[in-house]
């Protein structure tokens, strides 16, 4: 999946002296190699282990132009002006820009809009020019989108008026008047303030979402980088795991592996062991590691080039064995995982997955997870495909295509249960099939007989 961009790839505030660069001035993903640059990246540790890997860095130039057209392409499609974003995610995606994506996810002071034509402009936080500055298909730069309380008190709604003008003047001068405008959020005084212009607010998650759904061989390869640098991190992980360390000691040894090849954050810190494995989702704690206990953990990690490394993996520590409960749990749990991931394929449908996947023991569906599968990109993404008893209630449909990614995932713990078993994969759909792009092993000890 090649693409071509009709987007510029030049812009006068990007230092010509950067783009004169030689060959060997550049890193493998064709950014520049300067110790001092201001753009965010891999680390010289994670291009060696990717070298030593076999994989191929994404050409970050195409990268950019590829996600960029695909949102034009759904604003055409959908005859949309233009695409408004808060969201630091879809932010990323559409600049590659980032600046403090923890913060702006709460205090959103940062804004991009996208034409159906492709004119980008970005509002950045104040004293942040340079932070772009590498990005040419950044086409302006501004400044003024915080109209948050913690901002702007009691002028929040002066301020949103203020900004709201300038999206108001975008779409006469850069989208043919066209006043749809598709927005993902957006304070209330700024959605008040763009309905009394006469603008008409479409969707932009629904855009967003399906539009960051279908990845290119060039995407797949940071999105198989940032796999490879967390594999490598649970690696280092397991490595200090044993009895005496608390939960917490080992989630920040898989911080630090995330961090030190320049990954950018965990979104949770679901890691457990012993009876904290049952219920899930306990976060990971004091509690002081037991020899013989079961330990489990989901990464949720926002790797190398800002790409979802989405992993689950169930170990027992210490030099006992697994029970033979133990054993019976986790062999369900891949059987689940294995079977579920083995139907994967272009052209099946959401709700048809839900019904011809495995089915949980009656005793394990009060805790079961929240989906079956779910998207995966720069984070967990659309679709959310659901166990049958969700059905009817959150499920939706929608059909699997080539490039999309997928989890594969399961809970298995019985209410009352002495622990439980989380796994997960991570795949992208082919046109044929599917590709897991997962290496991490399962347990021999647990499918031991």
């Amino acid at each position: 999946m090649e693409f071509a961009s009709p987007f510029p790839v030049s812009n006068r505030r990007i230092d010509p002296t950067r783009r004169r660069a030689s060959r060997g001035a550049l890193l493998p993903d064709g950014s520049p190699n300067d110790n001092d640059r201001v753009e965010i990246g891999p680390t010289d540790l994670a291009f060696r282990e990717w070298a030593a890997r076999g994989l191929t860095p994404p050409d970050l130039t195409r990268l950019r132009q590829y996600r960029l057209s695909r949102l034009v392409d759904a604003l055409i499609a959908r005859d949309y002006g233009g695409l408004l974003m808060f969201d630091p995610l879809n932010i990323r995606y559409a600049t590659d820009t980032t600046n403090m994506q923890i913060w702006t996810m709460h205090n959103p002071a940062r804004a991009c809009f996208v034409a159906a034509s492709g004119h980008v402009v970005l509002w950045d936080f104040h004293g942040c020019d340079h932070l772009s500055a590498h990005l040419p298909l950044v086409s302006e730069l501004r400044h003024g989108a915080s109209f948050f309380y913690f901002e702007s008190g009691d002028r929040a709604a002066e301020h949103a008026g203020q900004f709201t003008a300038q999206i108001d003047e975008l779409l006469r001068t850069h989208a043919g008047g066209n006043r749809r405008l598709a927005v993902d959020r957006i304070e209330i005084p700024g959605q008040r303030a763009l309905e009394a212009l006469g603008i008409e607010i479409k969707d932009g998650f629904e855009l967003t979402e399906k539009a960051r759904a279908i990845k290119d061989g060039n995407e797949l390869n940071a999105m198989r980088c940032a796999i490879a640098a967390c594999e490598a991190a649970i690696g280092e992980m397991r490595s200090l795991a044993r009895p005496g360390l608390t939960e917490v000691d080992l989630w920040a040894e898989l911080q630090r592996g995330n961090h030190i090849r320049g990954g950018e954050w965990i979104e949770t810190r679901i890691l457990s062991s012993g009876p904290r494995t049952n219920p899930w989702f306990q976060e990971a704690g004091p509690r002081i590691i037991q020899n013989g206990d079961i330990l489990a953990f989901d990464t949720d990690m926002v790797g190398t080039y800002g790409y979802c490394a989405d992993l689950s993996r169930t170990w027992k520590i210490g030099d006992q064995k697994p029970t033979e409960y133990e054993k019976d749990l986790y062999k369900l749990a891949l059987e689940h995982v294995e079977t579920n991931q083995a139907l994967l394929r272009p052209g099946l449908g959401f709700r048809e997955l839900t019904e011809i996947g495995h089915r949980l023991p009656e005793r394990f569906r009060a805790q079961r997870y929240g989906v079956m599968y779910h998207g995966i990109g720069l984070c967990d993404e659309w679709p959310s495909i659901r166990y049958p008893e969700d059905l009817e209630s959150s499920g939706y449909d929608g059909v699997l295509e080539p490039g999309q990614c997928l989890c594969v995932e399961v809970y298995l713990g019985e209410v009352g249960g002495p622990c439980g078993i989380k796994l997960e994969n991570q795949v992208v759909i082919t046109e044929t099939g599917h590709e897991n792009l997962t290496s991490l092993p399962f347990e021999d000890d647990f499918l031991a007989p």
